[in-house]
């Protein structure tokens, strides 16, 4: 074999550098060696990200004026500019001060969808007094008030939109690497403070501090200084480029390569081999030649089948090393079995904006949860002026949505992130009369895509798959026409919102007394088929009705089930549906841990979506697999009608497969800062690592916190966790800015099951607190899994890793 001499990137360097190719051509795919940047700024985020040329963004980057709306009566002059980091949008008006502008300004990666035309609520007051066409809406991922927009111009809203959409499908393709290129060369370009295309000293350190790094002066001036070739105190854009490959080197990355490389200086298709045999994955010379022939730059390495410092890099940025299993990505679990032997994504009180007593009901919570996967949904409907029900909170001072536009917007998400079944879940309030009108919406509206009849064909003693349901949406609500008395209040047990209680809301009197409250109109009866919603009385009843009746429980009364028959539970849950609801006390919309509801088999556990947090990542998490699509199979031990097993009783028998997890925390890359922090501040990062499962496997441990680096701190620390029921079980990430004197300020989490969870070296993608891209932050690990006989003690701290010395 040919051994060519070690690849360095600067002279000075005594160990394999990792060269970060800032050039387009090389992010997008080119082999070739990587040279300096040749375009017209040095310092060019547009280019890296392909739009350079695209006539929307070039509009988008001149600025344009705008109407902002709020209201009928409420309408503001604004400017909107996109700037040259080419994912930030300024929205502005002339009396704006340098605080403000930064408070009105969001991220293209905030962005839910762009919806054209008067479609929110705010700009259908509009209708009719202004062209539609020129209308336009910006959701958002997280609880941020959409914008409306009333554009000069219909081509300049179709340029704002059409430019949008174009860059959030640049930014949703970019690789991790190209992203980190697109990272660097954002905050370059806002450091480059006089626009010379050059570095000064002080513009460095500017830099520094905006990537939350606090290098000491004396290392910073002696790196600038070493880059600083041309001696005149400032990097030109080739000295630049080795600037930001020293600050990029990931030392750790250094280390894996010289512990499998036989010379130290590049890996032969054997050396990978080794290591892809220790990563448990293919080990064949095919698979080993494919990687450097996809991630190798360097032609020469190439034909002579070598992976260098700087391929093995591009290969461990990729996809390819993320930690969740690539084929759970996409919909691998069987899909043809009833519905109740899946867990089922949902959401309660959908409609809701924030809390349950004065937040602002819209039909844009329902794009946020379906573009999420979310299969379950919920409608609050009473009774409306002009005979049209509207959805909100009852009794609250929530505001109104008309049934009709939730129908509508619901007819337009409903398959565009999954193709299976959607349920909608009717609290009905309403009157017989308006009942009527709600059956004539959901038929004209969804047409064909709403089941009105039994499938043909099909065992009745069991429900349909989500195979069979591809494509229909299922109405669950009462299917009777006689009146049902409400439950007293300490009855949980019968507590569904369809028995004429009101879920969650306060119950009055007056209101149960007014005729037809309790009634159906036969209309809206027959719409339901496969989830008609009954009251529960008990196990041993239930078991006597046929599959397509559900009940709805509390998640106090759930919880109460679990401890007392927590056996018959999961039995119950086999067969039959279950759909449990946030306590009516939450008036915040806070949510409890669903965890304990699934460890039970219960499938519909609804939770409070325009609510982020811990409960929120573990539902993000559990339906991070099968692609997506808002169905996860449960284990085969919980869809046995005569299974024993019981969450709180795993010492052995159905679902007890005790592993030993080992989690090494190495390091984390370009963590961002809290968002209330000061600009000038760094983080001290800690990571928290968790399981969540049936009782017995609950655990979290943390790092240490590393002082003042939130770009590249390391920790090597190693835990281990005993799992008794993987199969049920989710691993949680959380990293969190150190403090002394209060709580930790939340950075970025990412949770997914212990079943999907990749061995070896794996780099974890964070997540935002709305569960959206926190790229390029990430987390660098290493995970192994040894199957172990019995319950092993848990170890209760953290160790230094081993793992990344050199081989013998």
């Amino acid at each position: 074999m040919i051994s060519p001499p070690c690849w360095q990137t600067s002279q000075s360097s005594t160990a394999p550098q990792l060269l970060l190719p800032v050039h387009r051509g090389s992010m997008l795919g080119n082999r070739k060696k990587a040279e300096p940047l040749k375009t017209s700024r040095a310092i060019d985020p547009l280019r890296n990200l392909g739009v350079q040329d695209d006539e929307d963004v070039k509009q988008m980057l001149h600025g344009s004026s705008m109407v902002k709306v709020r209201s009928s009566r409420w309408q503001k002059q604004r400017t909107l500019k996109l700037l040259e980091d080419g994912v930030t949008v300024w929205c502005q008006s002339q009396k704006t001060s340098s605080r403000a502008k930064q408070q009105q300004s969001f991220s293209i990666m905030e962005v839910e969808c762009v919806r054209e035309g008067c479609q929110s609520e705010t700009l259908r007051q509009l209708v009719g007094s202004v062209p539609e066409g020129r209308c336009l809406t910006v959701v958002f991922k997280g609880p941020r008030k959409s914008l409306d927009l009333l554009c000069d111009s219909k081509e300049q809203a179709q340029h704002w939109a059409r430019g949008i959409r174009t860059l959030q499908e640049r930014i949703d393709n970019m690789s991790q690497k190209e992203k980190l290129d697109h990272w660097i060369h954002a905050y370059l370009s806002r450091a480059d403070q006089n626009r010379d295309d050059k570095m000064s000293y002080g513009e460095v350190q500017t830099l520094l501090h905006m990537i939350n790094i606090d290098l000491s002066d004396q290392y910073a001036r002696s790196l600038f200084q070493k880059c600083d070739q041309s001696a005149d105190g400032r990097l030109d854009h080739e000295e630049i480029e080795v600037f930001c490959r020293e600050l990029l080197r990931r030392p750790e990355l250094d280390a894996i390569f010289i512990r499998y490389s036989a010379n130290g200086c590049v890996l032969s298709t054997l050396d990978l081999r080794d290591f892809l045999k220790d990563q448990g994955e293919d080990t064949s010379l095919t698979h080993a030649q494919s990687l450097i022939l996809i991630y190798e730059l360097n032609e020469w390495a190439q034909r002579n089948q070598l992976m260098t410092p700087n391929g093995f890099t591009m290969y461990m940025l990729s996809k390819e090393n993320c930690v969740l299993n690539p084929e759970h990505t996409r919909v691998y679990q069987n899909m043809k079995h009833p519905l109740s032997h899946y867990f089922i994504s949902s959401s309660h009180n959908t409609y809701l904006t924030k809390d349950q007593l004065t937040g602002e009901s819209s039909t844009e919570p329902y794009i946020r949860a379906l573009n999420r996967g979310c299969r379950c949904v919920e409608l609050d409907c009473w009774d409306g002026d002009e005979g049209e029900p509207v959805v909100y909170h009852g009794h609250t001072l929530t505001s109104k949505v008309p049934f009709v536009e939730v129908i509508e917007t619901i007819n337009e998400y409903a398959f565009k992130a999954s193709p299976y079944p959607l349920i909608l879940s009717l609290e009905n309030h309403c009157s017989v009369e308006q009942q009527t009108v709600m059956a004539r919406h959901l038929r004209s509206i969804l047409g064909d895509k709403l089941l009105i009849k039994p499938l043909k064909g099909l065992d009745s003693r069991y429900l349909p798959s989500p195979e069979d349901l591809r494509g229909k949406i299922l109405l669950k609500g009462k299917k009777e026409t006689v009146e049902d008395e409400c439950p007293s209040s300490s009855s949980d047990s019968s507590s569904d919102e369809e028995a004429g209680c009101s879920e969650g809301k306060p119950n009055k009197k007056e209101e149960e007394k007014k005729p037809g409250v309790s009634k159906l109109s036969p209309e809206l009866s027959e719409l339901v088929v496969y989830t008609r919603s009954v009251p529960f009385k008990s196990f041993e009843h239930a078991a006597r009705n046929p599959a397509s009746d559900m009940s709805s429980f509390s998640e106090s009364e759930a919880l109460r089930l679990i401890k007392d028959s927590g056996m018959h539970f999961v039995r119950h849950n086999s067969h039959q549906l279950s759909r449990i609801y946030p306590s009516g006390q939450r008036f915040q919309s806070s949510n409890y841990n669903p965890q304990e509801m699934w460890n039970t088999g219960c499938q519909i556990v609804a939770l409070n979506f325009q609510t982020a947090g811990e409960q929120m990542d573990l539902n993000q998490g559990r339906f991070l697999q099968n692609g997506l699509c808002g169905y996860v199979l449960k284990p085969p031990f919980m869809c046995q009608p005569d299974t024993t097993f019981s969450p709180d009783n795993v010492g052995g028998g159905p679902g007890h497969k005790p592993i030993l997890l080992t989690v090494q925390v190495i390091s984390a890359q370009q963590l961002p800062k809290p968002e209330q922090d000061k600009p000038s501040s760094i983080v001290d990062p800690q990571v928290r690592v968790e399981i969540y499962g049936v009782p017995i496997d609950n655990m979290k441990k943390k790092t240490h916190y590393v002082d003042n680096n939130g770009f590249n701190p390391r920790w090597d620390s190693t835990f281990n966790f005993t799992v008794h029921v993987p199969e049920l079980a989710l691993l949680r990430f959380v990293v969190e800015d150190h403090d002394y004197t209060s709580s930790n300020d939340f950075l970025g989490q990412y949770t997914l099951p212990v079943a999907s969870l990749r061995t070896g070296y794996r780099h974890v993608r964070l997540l935002k607190l709305d569960g959206s891209s926190l790229s390029p932050a990430s987390l660098f690990i290493n995970v192994k899994i040894t199957p172990c006989q019995g319950s092993s003690s848990k170890s209760s701290g953290a160790s230094p890793a081993k793992s990344l010395t050199k081989k013998p």
